[in-house]
């Protein structure tokens, strides 16, 4: 039985929890309670003083989720007196694979199926090296999204190159949902039990299946009730303002994201069918046809038999310029991918905006040779009838929180990434938090392309935005950066930071991410009189604490 105190405790917990929440803290208390079975005793004072395993954890990561879970893994590990280390990928040389004993592997998806950035030379020089990894033994954690149709599939093809070449998996390999939590407590306490007998019963006989702990997802229909172009006449940009309704109930907290499954044109399918003799076009219709990736394009150019020299083309514009033959259609389905959804940051606070989801939306516009092209996702909405319906699901985004009401933040967002902050500040004004609230925005122009000028003014006015400050790069004869702005303010800056402020980061990751935070590292170390060296620990500090969080894309 629990005391009062701590009934009452959890009862209001649960009593204001959301349903995801809820079920997040079902896998966390199941994981507890496997810990303390297997070490006897209570949560508190166990070890494994009797296990000798020395695990390295190698993480590869996009955007810090698999960071984040091997920073919390190497924290456990070291409570339980295991000598453990953790490494990014990029930092770790392929050649010393060989002499490990016990690695673990936290790896994220990204794209169509990719690995981050900082982890595919690491891949590439496995798999085309000579290793014996016959001493080492290991698991893969993949980190992905289940919306997609190759879900963790880098976690995939890391299992199974390592297995390729001699490693002995210490187990199946876990993929883990966007609501990975659950997940990672159950892999961590079978982790834990396996090192019990760590050394005496690891063999390749462990199968290469792998295990899901189901997604709490839920697919919503709505409809688009208001759409407006947010630059005014001569911008050279086109940001949409995106209203979305639904009958049901939306659940979603500030910083979550929107994904939609974008349609192809039909006309486009269509003419593709065509060309081919195939009557029936809608064979096309859930296959990527636009903006095809570098690898796809390497494969169409031995399949059609020619030098495709243009990026990011549409199979049509190939089909049309090249005029392949002797191709059936059947063999050009083979290499054309799903449609993957595409996640929208949401600009909207459930509380302030009536149940209502927002999104800022920048119509992707790019050249093909002298052709303009547009991006599939964003050309669907933009052009999405009003009152359709629209389907539609909240991609839930733990790792980009506001913190406390009394905390004071710091937001970061250049162009549609206001974004979230615009949810943030909504959310904030509507529940009277107390923190104080400093935004930094920048776009091309002041003029043509201030996103919610009117409403963020209005947020000075009121208090709600404690400070704003703008970076218009094409305003005047030297480009200015939301980073020169940073700079700009160094003192004060660092002072937030003193005083405990969150920083958040929204928007596209190169470069502009890696230049902010640049910037906040040279901030750090002039206000502080410390190397950068040193900054960036502290930079890293703070997003261990959960005090430096990033939604770049």
């Amino acid at each position: 039985m629990l005391s009062e105190t701590k009934l009452s405790l959890l009862q209001q917990l649960a009593k204001n929890a959301s349903k995801e929440e809820i079920i997040w803290s079902k896998g966390y208390l199941s994981g507890v309670l496997d810990r303390i079975e297997l070490f006897g005793g209570t949560t508190e004072g166990n070890t494994l003083a009797s296990v000798a395993v020395k695990p390295l954890i190698i993480y590869g990561t996009e955007t810090g989720n698999s960071k984040k879970v091997a920073s919390n893994l190497l924290a456990t590990f070291r409570q339980h007196k295991i000598q453990a280390k953790a490494i990014d990928i990029f930092q770790y040389d392929v050649a010393k694979l060989e002499k490990e004993s016990l690695v673990l592997f936290i790896m994220s998806t990204q794209g169509e199926g990719e690995f981050p950035q900082n982890a595919v030379a690491f891949y590439e020089k496995l798999k085309a090296s000579n290793a014996n990894l016959g001493k080492v033994s290991f698991a893969v954690l993949g980190l992905g999204d289940s919306s997609y149709p190759l879900f963790c599939n880098a976690g995939i093809l890391l299992d199974e190159v390592l297995a390729e070449k001699g490693a002995k998996r210490l187990l199946p390999l876990v993929k883990a949902d966007v609501d990975f939590a659950e997940t990672v407590t159950i892999w961590e306490a079978d982790l834990q039990k396996t090192f019990q007998n760590f050394g005496s019963n690891v063999t390749n006989d462990v199968k290469p299946t792998s295990s899901t702990v189901a997604s709490s997802k839920k697919n919503y229909l709505g409809k688009i009730s208001h759409k407006v172009v947010l630059n005014d006449i001569g911008s050279n940009k086109e940001t949409y303002h995106i209203e979305i309704e639904s009958d049901d109930e939306i659940s979603y907290e500030p910083g979550d994201a929107l994904g939609v499954f974008p349609k192809n044109k039909e006309t486009e399918i269509q003419a593709i069918a065509t060309y081919f003799n195939e009557e029936n076009h809608s064979i096309l219709t859930d296959k990527n046809v636009r903006g095809l990736s570098e690898k796809s394009l390497e494969a169409f150019s031995k399949l059609f038999e020619i030098e495709i020299i243009e990026q990011k083309s549409n199979l049509l514009d190939i089909i049309q310029k090249y005029q392949p033959k002797k191709v059936k259609i059947e063999e050009v389905i083979a290499l054309l991918l799903p449609i993957s959804p595409r996640l929208y940051s949401i600009s909207s606070s459930s509380e302030a905006h009536d149940g209502q989801v927002h999104l800022t939306v920048s119509l992707n516009k790019f050249k093909v040779n002298d052709d303009a092209k547009t991006g599939l996702a964003s050309s669907f909405l933009a052009d999405f009838p009003l009152e359709e319906p629209l389907e539609f699901y909240i991609h839930k985004n733990q790792n980009f929180r506001l913190p406390s009401d009394e905390t004071d933040i710091i937001m970061i967002g250049p162009g549609t990434g206001i974004a979230p902050f615009r949810s943030f500040l909504a959310e904030r004004d509507v529940t009277g938090a107390e923190g104080k609230n400093w935004l930094f925005f920048g776009e091309k122009h002041f003029v043509l392309d201030f996103y919610y000028q009117t409403e963020i003014q209005e947020w000075l006015t009121t208090g709600v935005l404690t400070k704003l400050d703008t970076a218009f790069s094409r305003d005047q004869e030297r480009k200015i950066y939301v980073q020169d702005r940073i700079r700009e303010k160094s003192k004060e800056f660092n002072a937030w930071l003193e005083n405990g402020a969150s920083i958040y980061i929204c928007g596209q990751k190169n470069p502009m991410s890696q230049d902010v935070e640049q910037a906040i590292v040279e901030v750090i170390a002039k206000e502080r009189n410390i190397t950068n060296e040193q900054a960036k620990e502290v930079l890293d500090q703070l997003e261990n604490q959960g005090k430096y969080q990033k939604d770049v894309y």
